[in-house]
């Protein structure tokens, strides 16, 4: 291969929220951990970025950017390039990453009080925004068959026929359950939600990940019926590993939903920064074989987790995600309330995954745990024996306890 994602490198100095010791103190109560929970990469961006934003630096000034024609060109590019979705540059409107994005269109389409439909178990911090602009969430709980998740349309169906109902989060693909979502899924989910005039906000940010067969399906393309009712939300943060650089699209095909999503943002009087520029510029033009190498390595880093899992600890249950870097991982077998899972994790294993049940109130996400895999393939070793030599030394231990008893 080209590109070496073998390569470990040390973070703990570079202002990383996952790697920092004194945040590793404060979060966990632990430093000799392995943080496997936030959703970035430990691997080094691609050289064309690198060189990009090298160069942007030694101009010596860093002003106010904005949107040039080569950003803007870039992201229609990589659409028509890796999703053959044909998208206008003036239907592209920046924000500093997704989740400002949803937040906006939250607090643009449902008023205090009103619902809002998000299918659990989801990427957490939706409820936050939900519940901290003052509206409220209407869970429609994915249905979990036996570790493939599928969407409850009936449950849909039934919450968004409520006119206190205004707006879906559509996670596509899926974070954490990995589901990358067929035509016909998104079709059905678009025509309830058109039915009852519902509007949808698409999460894609995970939609170059796709490490299986399935294709992934832009939202916008299922029909020109359902692209005039969505606000989709894309970003080069996840595929390259850019999430400290603050750089997105939302890319709004309806012109007067677009114009109302900028009147939105426009006191926020929001640009890419020079960093961020030429780093998607340099992503989406120069460094798609980057990504393809990345997507054979992911591949084989969750094949990796999957063959593991079923040697040393096979009560556990997983899944090799049709998309996403995220192992969405399944303990209940272990018979551990959701704190004595976490704390086993933390401070047995020393390990810091992502704590399953944040994802999922009222149980959905019980018993499970969610690791980051897009590390080089000797951390993510290191880490699952963590796991699996803690709990060994557990069921010894109860075993002792047994017999002297």
């Amino acid at each position: 291969m080209k590109y070496d994602f073998d390569e470990r490198i040390d973070r703990t100095e570079a202002i990383s929220i996952k790697w920092s010791k004194q945040l590793r103190k404060q979060m966990f109560d632990e430093v000799d951990i392995i943080p496997m929970g936030i959703a970035d990469m430990d691997f080094k961006v691609s050289p064309a970025i690198a060189r990009a934003v090298q160069n942007r630096a030694s101009h010596e000034t860093y002003g106010y950017g904005y949107p040039s024609e080569e950003y803007l060109q870039a992201c229609v590019d990589w659409q028509k390039r890796r999703n053959n979705w044909e998208i206008q540059k003036d239907w592209i409107v920046y924000t500093p990453g997704v989740n400002m994005a949803l937040v906006c269109a939250i607090e643009m389409y449902a008023e205090v009080g009103d619902r809002v439909i998000v299918q659990s178990p989801v990427y957490y911090p939706y409820y936050d925004y939900i519940e901290g602009t003052g509206r409220k969430i209407a869970y429609n709980p994915l249905v979990n068959k036996d570790g493939r998740y599928e969407i409850n349309y009936e449950g849909l169906e039934n919450l968004a026929r409520d006119e206190k109902t205004k707006l879906m989060i559509l996670c596509s693909p899926h974070n954490p359950v990995g589901r990358c979502w067929s035509y016909e899924e998104l079709l059905k989910v678009g025509q309830i939600c058109n039915k009852y005039h519902v509007m949808v906000a698409v999460d894609e940010i995970h939609s170059d990940l796709i490490l299986q067969k399935e294709p992934f399906v832009p939202y916008a393309t299922v029909s020109d019926q359902l692209a005039q009712n969505c606000i989709i939300c894309t970003s080069p943060s996840k595929t390259f590993n850019l999430a400290g650089l603050l750089v997105s699209d939302i890319i709004i095909p309806n012109e007067s939903i677009r114009l109302a999503f900028k009147k939105k943002m426009a006191p926020y009087y929001l640009w890419p920064g020079n960093f961020g520029a030429v780093a998607q510029i340099a992503a989406y033009n120069e460094s798609e074989d980057w990504l393809e190498e990345l997507l054979i390595y992911l591949r084989g880093n969750a094949e990796f987790l999957y063959q593991f899992t079923q040697a040393r600890m096979p009560e556990v249950k997983c899944q090799v995600p049709q998309a996403t870097y995220l192992a969405w991982m399944d303990f209940s077998a272990w018979k551990m309330s959701p704190r004595q899972l976490w704390d086993f994790m933390l401070h047995r294993a020393r390990v810091a995954p992502d704590n399953g049940q944040v994802f999922g109130p009222n149980g959905e996400g019980d018993g499970f745990q969610r690791i980051n895999f897009a590390c080089p393939r000797a951390q993510l070793k290191e880490a699952l024996e963590r796991i699996a030599d803690a709990r060994d030394k557990l069921n010894m231990s109860s075993t002792l306890c047994s017999e002297n008893n």
